[in-house]
């Protein structure tokens, strides 16, 4: 499904909107996020999300430090996640990042938890916003974004998006590897 703000058709000046540009990263379930239980706790995928989401912001240079640099921060609004079978301590999974395009000054970012034979675990999204440093949210796209905006209209990042490991941007981000 995506989220409730993916609507199919989403235009761009009368044509449909470019494809969602994607990123997937490796993770591996730890003992702590589950206990004795061996079940991850549904409380620790947000987590995993991130993980995507930073690894897709290091692909495309929409990272959160270059959004500070630009005097930007781009706090999660919205957040909803579906899980459709549990991840288990020690099993690996691919999550993948999906921005979505909109004519809004907002990051609309769907997400797909999988296993290693591509079942679908889990699926969420996230909708973020733009304030600039004052904390005062912007209504039109700020300008990294509007240039990032404009050359994936152009279609210049058609050969970089991709779906699985091996068609695209991806990063391995142990899970103990968190800052």
């Amino acid at each position: 499904r995506g989220g409730p703000w993916i609507r199919p058709g989403t235009a761009l000046a009368g044509r449909p909107g470019p494809e969602a540009q994607r990123c997937t990263v490796r993770g591996e379930a730890r003992f702590e996020e589950g206990g004795a239980m061996k079940v991850v706790w549904h409380g620790r995928y947000p987590g995993y999300l991130e993980d995507a989401r930073v690894a897709f912001g290091k692909a495309y240079g929409l990272g959160y430090m270059d959004f500070y640099a630009a005097g930007l921060v781009v706090p999660v609004k919205q957040m909803g996640i579906d899980y459709a079978a549990p991840l288990t301590f020690g099993q690996t999974c691919r999550i993948t990042a999906s921005l979505h395009w909109s004519e809004a000054a907002r990051l609309n970012f769907s997400y797909r938890i999988t296993d290693d034979t591509g079942a679908v675990l889990t699926t969420g999204y996230t909708v973020q916003l733009f304030l600039n440093t004052d904390r005062e949210m912007l209504v039109a796209k700020p300008d990294l974004y509007a240039d990032f905006c404009a050359r994936w209209a152009e279609g210049y990042f058609a050969g970089v998006s991709a779906g699985a490991l091996s068609e695209g941007p991806w990063f391995f981000l142990p899970r103990s590897s968190r800052w």
